[in-house]
């Protein structure tokens, strides 16, 4: 297979698959053709996985595409970390969408694919902002191991997000979408002006 499928079959950049091949860091075998092409020994139709392996399926995911350069870093450093701990990894899965959004079309088919024992993620809310304890319980009762590499909390900015995504969905449902927007605006200038007056 060439570098630049087994690269799109993965769900990295061509670079990305480059660089790991120049540091000896894919996860399959590879060599140089004599006209300089990169052959991934990789044939996903007749490739048998050991018992035991392990195979990651990594998922990155953003809030919303202003934050798209993230996105890529964020696949980066859990490739990286995969590598690292010697998994094999079947796919990297990058989608732009709210935590609290339940209909992501990207993790329901990465969640419903059988082709890892592993699921490693930035942050526990990169999956889900509410309920990702029993994600994990429905991912162990499969044999899927869910990995949070970074078990830090979350930096005030995702949690602003995540709380305007609330106010929105509940302004939505109380007073019509049209309106959502507006009131949203008003509670969050309401709650800035009472944070300054409290400093």
């Amino acid at each position: 297979m060439k570098l630049a499928d087994y690269a799109k079959h993965l769900g990295i950049s061509y670079q990305t698959a480059w660089r790991w091949w120049k540091a000896g860091k894919l996860p399959h075998r590879a060599y140089q053709s004599e006209t300089g092409m990169v052959i991934v020994d990789y044939n996903r139709s007749t490739e048998t996985t050991p018992a035991g392996t392990n195979r990651a399926a990594i998922y990155a995911r953003v809030s919303s595409s202003e934050n798209k350069d993230n996105l890529d870093q964020q696949a980066e450093l859990l490739s990286q970390y995969a590598i690292a701990k010697g998994y094999q990894i079947t796919k990297v899965v990058k989608e732009v969408g709210s935590g609290l959004n339940d209909n992501r079309k990207k993790l329901e088919s990465l969640l419903m694919s059988k082709d890892y024992n592993i699921l490693i993620v930035e942050h526990k809310d990169r999956l889900a902002t509410f309920g990702t304890h029993y994600l994990d319980v429905l991912l162990s009762r499969c044999g899927v191991k869910l990995e949070v590499v970074n078990l830090a909390d979350k930096v005030p900015d995702e949690l602003m997000q995540d709380l305007i995504a609330i106010i929105t969905s509940f302004a939505a449902r109380l007073y019509g979408q049209g309106q959502a927007k507006r009131k949203t605006e008003k509670i969050i200038k309401e709650l800035s002006e009472g944070d300054d007056e409290k400093s």
